[in-house]
């Protein structure tokens, strides 16, 4: 009877497979076998103490009520200051908006901007709730590949025949999940020139901008003109562990803050008050954890690409960011799916199919290297030994 009476939007809605491995790891795991979860994106290590202290702090001192949709002013500034500074966006409170999570401001941005048959460009392979959102609210979705041979950048000139009168809204995640891609300056050049002065908004997702190991990363809304074309969406979870603490932010041109804010309003209220102060603490406080987790994602980025790359019949570009390998499995002569199913029952490593980040994902595995090398080095072993079972 149920599903007789589900709203037809519903079937529009995507998901994140990751959950969906792990919970068949999990189910793997009770029957008695051991596990290696390259599955999850999410750090391995704990909050930094000196940010855990400081929500501890908050709850003490009260901060266990409700809070301005957009955030408390203290957080906001916090943001806007290391916005101007890190990423050399010159941005003010009034343009912060913090969220449980950057997720709801990816679902807000679309309620705001795009309407029924709207179209919005984004990354495939790519986070895929991008797509899932964009579904959702009745848009429609187009594609922009980022394919191995371009070292998983964009090509210009595919993007520019993708955009219509009818493009709302460009998508773009650097260094992206799942491949660990970066868009250099001279790409985020090409794609200003591409919209600068339209009614067209960029949506910059630089969650991992903080994990990129060789090169420095770059905001599209740095560039001269693109800050009011530009929604810049970040959080705490990737760069500061801070999964858990449910807590992201956006920098917005002013006229949107007002409409995200009623969306808030509407739904989730506001981000917890002690996780704000919490967030406070991790922006203009020590930043040496944050440098630590990173220097062990890089040792173990060369750790596993160099393992993955030992292995006959595979290949893995070293990825720039993030902490995300995404290997070309094609030698294996099998789908994206069948080796991802086959290394998680035959080999005991949760692995994703390059699918579940969209079609152009066909060919490839994502691994995440937020394990310790020691379980990264076990991965290997056991994902060699069972590929050459195949052969």
């Amino acid at each position: 009877m149920i599903e007789q009476m589900l709203a037809t939007r519903m079937s529009r809605l995507g998901t994140e497979k990751a959950f969906e491995v792990l919970a068949k790891a999990k189910a793997l795991e009770a029957q008695g076998k051991h596990i290696v979860h390259l599955e999850i994106g999410e750090p391995d290590f704990d909050t930094p103490q000196n940010i855990i202290d400081a929500g501890i702090e908050a709850l003490n001192n009260g901060y266990t009520h409700y809070s301005p949709a957009t955030g408390i002013a203290e957080a906001r500034q916090a943001v806007a200051d290391y916005v101007s500074r890190y990423k050399k966006v010159p941005a003010v409170a009034d343009e912060v908006v913090l969220m449980p999570g950057a997720k709801p401001l990816m679902l807000y941005t679309m309620l705001a901007l795009i309407n029924p048959g709207d179209e919005v460009i984004y990354p495939n392979p790519g986070y895929p709730i991008y797509e899932s959102a964009v579904n959702f609210v009745g848009g429609k979705a187009i594609p922009m590949p980022l394919l191995e041979k371009n070292d998983y950048t964009l090509d210009i000139d595919d993007l520019a025949s993708k955009i219509t009168d009818r493009t709302k809204l460009i998508i773009i995640n650097s260094p992206a999940n799942p491949t660990g891609g970066l868009l250099s300056r001279a790409n985020l050049e090409q794609i200003a020139d591409l919209v600068r002065g339209k009614n067209i908004m960029v949506m910059s997702d630089e969650i991992y901008d903080r994990l990129v190991y060789d090169d420095e990363p770059v905001s599209i809304a740095s560039l001269p003109g693109m800050k009011e074309q530009t929604i810049i969406l970040d959080g705490f979870s990737k760069t500061y562990a801070m999964t858990g603490w449910r807590l992201g932010y956006g920098i917005l041109p002013l006229p949107l803050v007002e409409r995200i804010a009623r969306l808030a309003i509407n739904t989730n209220s506001c981000a917890a008050a002690f996780t704000q102060m919490a967030g406070v603490e991790a922006l203009s406080g020590s930043q040496a954890g944050a440098d630590k987790m990173k220097a062990e994602f890089k040792g173990r980025r060369d750790v596993i690409v160099d393992g993955l790359n030992a292995i006959p019949g595979i290949t893995c570009r070293k990825p720039l960011g993030a902490f995300y390998a995404f290997p070309n499995i094609r030698g294996l002569g099998k789908s994206s799916q069948e080796i991802a199913d086959y290394i998680l029952q035959e080999g005991g490593v949760a692995v994703l199919s390059g699918t579940d980040f969209g079609e152009y994902g066909e060919g490839h595995l994502r691994l995440s290297y937020a394990n310790s090398v020691e379980n990264i080095q076990l991965a290997l072993e056991r994902i060699e030994t069972a590929v050459r079972k195949l052969r």
